[in-house]
C-alpha cells in the first residue's frame, strides 16, 4: 500500500488535501509505485527557502523541491514540499487559482519522484506534456501554452 501523509504548515492558502494525495497516488501509482510512504508539506516561502539553501544550496524561496529517500522495484518512499506562497503570489501572474497552482507543484514534485526530469529540453516537454495530463484529470488547464518551465528548477531528486 502507498501511504501519502500531508503536513500544512501554512496560512497563504486553504486547499484540498484530498486532491493533493490524489494527484501523488496518480503519478506514482501510474508509474508502477503502489507501495511505499510519500510526505507532502505544504510550507511558506520562508521554510522553503530554507530548505532550499540546505538541501540544494540555493539561496532563494521556489515552488517546490521533491526528495526520492528509498526507491526500489514497485516501492517509493519520498518527499515533496511545495510553497502556498509562491502558489498563491504566482497564481495571479497567471490568471487562475492559487489551488490548482499548488496542484501543479505537488504533480510536478510526483513526476520528479517517479523519475521525470526538466533539466534537458526534451524531457523537459515531456514532463510538461504529463503536467498538463494529470492537471486535466482534476478539470484543470494551464493557462499558458506551458505549465510556467521556468519556475521549474528547485525541484531535486536527491
Amino acid at each position: 500500500m502507498l501511504t501519502i501523509e500531508l503536513c500544512d504548515r501554512q496560512q497563504a492558502l486553504a486547499f484540498d488535501a484530498a486532491r493533493l494525495k490524489s494527484a501523488v497516488a496518480s503519478v506514482l501509482g501510474d508509474a508502477g509505485y503502489d507501495e511505499g510512504a510519500i510526505s507532502i508539506a505544504i510550507v511558506d516561502d520562508d521554510e522553503i527557502h530554507e530548505l532550499n539553501r540546505r538541501y540544494l544550496s540555493h539561496d532563494y524561496a521556489t515552488d517546490v523541491l521533491s526528495f526520492v529517500l528509498e526507491q526500489e522495484a514497485g516501492r517509493i518512499e519520498g518527499e515533496i514540499i511545495a510553497s502556498a506562497d509562491t502558489a498563491a503570489r504566482c497564481a495571479g501572474e497567471f490568471g487562475w487559482a492559487a489551488e490548482d497552482e499548488l496542484l501543479l507543484y505537488v504533480v510536478h514534485g510526483a513526476l520528479h519522484l517517479a523519475g521525470h526530469d526538466d533539466a534537458d529540453d526534451t524531457p523537459r516537454a515531456a514532463m510538461r506534456e504529463a503536467e498538463r495530463r494529470y492537471l486535466a484529470g482534476f478539470g484543470v488547464a494551464p493557462p499558458a501554452d506551458e505549465a510556467a518551465p521556468e519556475r521549474r528548477a528547485g525541484s531535486a531528486d536527491s
